[in-house]
């Protein structure tokens, strides 16, 4: 396998979860009749650059398609990060009236909703028809199309260069990460910033949240890796912040490397000395976590097993490409887990791929009172809690399986 940066020979293992469907190819009625596409899940890394990828068996059109089920609305923390993070940009940068924001991997409109709201002028880039055509009923311009050097060489002809680019949790679903990120050097203004958001391998590991490896990301990214690949094709690094969201993320600034003028912050340099410090520039550190998912998911299937023995009834919250990783990979089944439930209603009346436990509406849960929900967006552990508080009113309790499996006070 070559690295899809730097194109070594990519050979040093970090993870190998065996084989698994597509995380979010959920499944109707009539799916459940036919075979699932399952391919190997294998996470390696390149010793040349510290890029860690995942093997390449199934395109982008394949992975993200028209009914991509994943809508970013559906978690109240994410709102308001975003709205944060709207507020922040527009105070840091100085945006307004005569400004130009630009959001690749917009989904439904989360973010630019509220960018809109500021009356800054905004439109978005989404390739799935679904969030798309949820972003468009907020009244939001979207360009339906996968991102890359061909369509911000087109948007910059048009005049639509930007003052300010995001692109959250969308750097590590990208095959081609070169094209992708030399798109924003051409899609930002002489003095733009871009913003990248993204899961930060060092929590991953840390935390041992192998339950975030799945087809989707193609990349698991370190500031030390993003950083050359930035360098690489036409962009400047010059800050960057550590945030809680998805179990520990990175938010990294960049400017066009020919003519950004932002000052360098120390915070890049502490990062990196973080990194090198937790022993990232070398092969032990990713040797030793593929040992950690075989741990959680006997811990998983032991509780599960137990619960099921002593006649208690399990459900699950949230039907997230994390939740499937775990399910599959500890080989849960419906009998085990009775079902799961989603506030998507594009997900509800759908089944899990691989485990084909069915997802459901809230309702259900309160109908249905199971003696243990399972959290598995374990992220969203403390929002999830709180809104289904009532489950403690009939004695059930809430669990997680990651880092470690935990019945929750």
């Amino acid at each position: 396998m070559k690295c899809r940066h730097c194109a070594a020979e990519v050979r040093l293992p970090f993870l190998d979860l065996g084989s698994a469907p597509p995380s979010n190819a959920y499944l109707d009625a009539a799916a459940l009749n036919a075979p699932e596409t399952w391919f190997p899940l294998r996470v390696l890394v390149c010793e040349a650059c510290w890029l860690v990828q995942t093997e390449d068996h199934a395109g982008r059109e394949a992975l993200f398609t028209e009914d991509y089920a994943y809508f970013s609305s559906f978690s109240s923390s994410w709102l308001a990060h975003a709205q944060a993070y709207v507020v922040a940009m527009r105070e840091r940068f100085g945006l307004g009236p005569a400004s130009c924001v630009a959001e690749v991997a917009a989904n439904d409109g989360y973010l630019l909703q509220y960018v809109q709201q500021a009356g800054i002028p905004c439109y978005g880039i989404e390739p799935t028809a679904s969030t798309a055509a949820a972003a468009r009923a907020k009244g939001l311009e979207i360009d339906e199309r996968f991102f890359g050097v061909a369509l911000a060489r087109e948007l910059a002809t048009a005049g639509r260069q930007a003052d300010l680019t995001a692109a959250n949790n969308v750097l590590a679903h990208v095959p081609d990460i070169n094209d992708f990120v030399a798109g924003f050097a051409l899609l930002l203004k002489p003095q733009g910033v871009a913003t990248f958001e993204f899961p930060h391998l060092l929590r991953m590991v840390q935390e041992c949240q192998f339950d975030t490896a799945y087809h989707e990301h193609y990349s698991y990214l370190s500031l030390t890796a993003v950083q050359r690949i930035f360098a690489a094709n036409g962009l400047a690094v010059f800050d960057v912040e550590q945030l809680p969201t998805h179990g520990g993320s990175l938010r990294v600034f960049a400017q066009r490397a020919d003519t950004g003028q932002q000052p360098p912050s120390a915070a890049v340099t502490r990062l990196l000395d973080e990194e090198a410090g937790a022993g990232l520039l070398g092969p032990d550190f990713y040797t030793r976590f593929g040992r950690e998912p075989a741990r959680i998911a006997g811990e998983l299937q032991a509780f599960l097993s137990a619960q099921y023995a002593a006649g208690q009834r399990v459900a699950a919250y949230g039907a997230a490409a994390k939740g499937n990783t775990l399910f599959n990979f500890a080989g849960v089944r419906p009998h085990q887990v009775a079902y799961v439930v989603d506030r998507n209603p594009a997900k509800q009346g759908k089944w899990l791929p691989g485990s084909r436990i069915p997802i459901v509406d809230e309702a259900h849960l309160r109908a249905d009172r199971p003696d243990v929900v399972l959290i598995l967006p374990w992220n969203l552990r403390d929002e999830v809690v709180q809104q289904l508080a009532y489950v403690r009113d009939w004695g059930g309790r809430f669990a997680i399986a990651v880092p470690r499996l935990e019945l929750l006070a």
